[in-house]
């Protein structure tokens, strides 16, 4: 499949909430449960490092990077979130993504990238390992889903070997 990755556009929501729904899904995705506004997910996700996997007019997969903090001090410190399209796993579309969002995000100053991925998604976490990441220590029964069902979550860390070097 040939696709390009690409800075994510407001018209993309649709299609961005449309995978970032099947993950919620998914269960192992994420704690989220429903999928916020268009306003809310711009508010909360930092606008120079939101990027897509797109053929034509088809979203296949999305990467951008949240804030971790306000203060200052972790101005370079940032939270990956990324999702695949389903029937595009396993094609090196996440690698691409996450990859290309890694670059980026030294590109705009961060020199720590974060991400917490619950322990049952290994698919996730094996790509973060494959980008880089090293998973640092597990936050046992971290959240709680609506099932009732707790879960733990990895906590992995890529710290860029070019930012933040000094």
């Amino acid at each position: 499949m040939e696709y390009t990755i690409e800075t994510m556009k407001n018209s993309d929501w649709e299609q961005v909430a449309a995978i970032y729904l099947a993950g919620i899904q998914t269960g192992i995705a994420t704690f989220q449960t429903k999928i916020p506004s268009w306003e809310a997910w711009d508010e909360s996700h930092v606008e120079s490092c939101r990027l897509v996997a797109r053929s034509n007019d088809q979203i296949h997969g999305w990467a951008a990077i949240s804030p971790t903090s306000s203060r200052c001090v972790y101005a370079g410190v940032g939270e990956v979130s990324i999702y695949i399209d389903a029937a595009c796993r396993g094609m090196g579309i996440g690698q691409a993504l996450l990859n290309q969002l890694v670059k980026c995000s030294e590109e705009n100053g961060y020199w720590t990238l974060q991400a917490g991925v619950l322990r049952e998604n290994e698919a996730s976490r094996a790509l973060h390992v494959k980008c880089g990441f090293k998973e640092l220590g597990i936050r046992e029964k971290l959240g709680k889903m609506p099932t009732g069902k707790w879960h733990d979550v990895v906590f992995l860390e890529r710290r860029s070997q070019r930012v933040g070097q000094e």
